[in-house]
């Protein structure tokens, strides 16, 4: 199992002056001079970049006292987890894994080489305990494929002790900033690295001209070719769009409004944001992390919802073959997702019982019956992360977004385009609620409300999709939520009744006393029933936000 560290910390620039003294922070008593450690880091990626686009560092570094492979990936602003291997001369497999859903079958390559000297400083409190680590880093970085540019630099890294109070990095902050040290522009090294070192913006950074490339043609406004009269026309030009932009705002000011979007921008942006998610919830999967399948299967649910539900934009000849294999991926995600599900409410249900009512070893046959209903999926899970159905699904998301199959309502307006689908999604949750409605309690109304929550799932879905257009679709959100919320209590009181009834059989047959699970049972019932009973107003609600 790889060590994983929360990583909580900030930059800050650094100049000639070094670190600030810091024995007047509120609750250190104590700086202690570590020395100097040398650290060489090589980072590695994808040629065109993709981690670092997403915020994830992968490197190989020595010295320290952490020498090894690091990866992090970004939580929030200035905290990342941390995930370590020792040290070996390839990546560690355990590292690869957790990228795969981004790198796929693209070779990682060493990307930038960043040597640090860096002089340490521990800030302890009154019982000797580390409160931060603060490093002045003077910073050394190269590029190490394309143009070999380098860069320098020296920047104060104030890093939180392990269970550390994150308020405690806000009386440093106020300290550094009181001496005159600012925030560094670069969330890490390797984005200042890679800034600073492609050839443009180095270029850029030391006030030289950008260079021409050999054999390079001029552009026709400097050659006075045509659209323009030479340099003084391509001045000319810049003047006549800035007095445009004047008339707009000034400038400095309100920005000028952005062209109205078509229908197809805010499905296909809702579309992009559900594969993100997809991919980006991959190595919580793979590490394990709390609701990330679930997350990871909503994600999967969405999107294959979106996909139907706008398919006058997106053409179903193509987007269907998709659907198939998201409902595919979610069934894998979901393979012990319901047994939990429901194993925790009928433990939350025995948990409400007084103990007058609990008759026989009903903990350990319900503890036994979930470990029946479990396949010991985690491991089938990543295997299925790994195989090539799974990332053939993920490049198919990719070419779907970066081409995708528009119809003609993808140029439409989207007050209308999407009022529609939205509508129409509605409608059928109205047809399935008045039928449930209609019919008498039992199984066929059961069926019924199953349906109409899984049609009110897909018309919140279709719903969210539109909010980047216009926030009144953020009501039919709730309203669709609300109900799909309250026809989902209703198929859980079924399914734990199901599961109760096997349950009192599997105890009859091994002699135990079923008392128990008859009274849970009639408690599920009687929450149906106030369910089916409120379903009427809850409706009215729905129709009425």
């Amino acid at each position: 199992m790889a060590d994983t560290k929360r990583e909580i910390e900030r930059k800050y620039e650094s100049d000639e002056s070094g670190l600030p003294d810091l024995t007047g922070v509120a609750g250190v008593v104590t700086v202690v001079d570590k020395g100097v450690a040398e650290l060489d880091a090589v980072y590695y990626d994808t040629p065109d970049e993709r981690l670092a686009s997403a915020g994830i560092t992968l490197r190989r570094r020595t010295g320290g006292d952490d020498a090894g492979w690091h990866l992090k990936f970004p939580v929030s602003s200035g905290v990342r987890d941390e995930i370590r291997e020792p040290l070996s001369d390839a990546v560690p497999s355990a590292l690869t894994g957790l990228l795969r859903s981004r790198v796929r079958d693209t070779d990682l390559v060493p990307l930038v080489r960043i040597r640090s000297s860096r002089d340490v400083r521990d800030l302890l409190d009154a019982d000797g305990a580390l409160l931060a680590e603060v490093g002045v880093d003077a910073v050394h970085a190269e590029r190490l494929i394309g143009v070999p540019l380098g860069t320098q630099w020296s920047e104060i890294e104030v890093e939180l002790a392990d269970g550390g109070d994150p308020a405690f990095l806000d009386k440093v902050d106020k300290k550094l900033r009181k001496a005159g040290v600012r925030t560094s522009a670069a969330p890490s090294k390797l984005a200042r690295a890679l800034r600073e070192t492609t050839p443009r913006e180095a270029d850029a950074a030391k006030g030289e001209p950008e260079k021409k490339a050999k054999g390079a043609k001029e552009p026709e406004e400097a050659k006075g070719g045509k659209g323009a009269k030479g340099a003084k026309g391509a001045e000319e030009a810049k003047a006549a769009e800035g007095a445009k932009a004047a008339k707009k705002g000034k400038a400095g000011g309100k920005r000028a409004p952005e062209p109205p979007r078509v229908a197809a921008d805010h499905v296909l942006a809702y579309v992009g944001a559900q594969r993100d998610a997809i991919v980006g919830l991959d190595p919580a999967v793979r590490r394990d992390l709390p609701d990330s399948v679930h997350s990871m299967r909503v994600a999967t649910r969405r999107l294959r919802s979106s996909l139907r539900s706008y398919a006058k934009v997106l053409d179903r000849t193509f987007t269907d073959p998709i659907g198939a294999e998201l409902k595919w991926l979610a069934g894998e995600l979901g393979v012990d997702r319901d047994q939990e599900v429901l194993t925790e409410r009928l433990t939350a249900a025995l948990d409400d019982l007084p103990s007058t009512l609990l008759v026989g070893p009903v903990r350990t046959r319900l503890r036994s019956w979930s470990q029946a209903g479990s396949s010991g999926s985690r491991r089938r899970l990543i295997a299925v992360l790994d195989g090539t159905r799974y990332l053939d699904l993920l490049n198919t998301l990719d070419a779907l977004i970066a081409e995708p199959p528009l119809l003609k309502a993808a140029q439409g307006d989207p007050e209308k385009v999407l009022t529609k689908a939205v509508r129409r999604e509605e409608g059928k949750v109205s047809t399935l609620v008045a039928q449930a409605l209609d019919l008498p309690s039992g199984t066929d109304r059961d069926l019924a409300m199953h349906e109409a929550r899984k049609k009110a799932k897909r018309a919140r879905y279709a719903a969210e999709a539109a909010v980047d257009f216009d926030d009144r679709f953020k009501a039919r959100v709730r309203a669709s939520k609300s109900l799909q919320t309250l026809l989902g209590d209703h198929q859980d009181s079924v399914m734990a009744r199901e599961a109760l009834r096997d349950l009192a059989s599997q105890a009859q047959g091994a002699g135990e006393i079923s008392f128990t699970y008859g009274v849970l049972y009639g408690r599920e019932e009687r929450r149906a029933a106030e369910i089916e009973a409120t379903l009427p107003d809850a409706y009215e609600r729905w129709c009425t936000p």
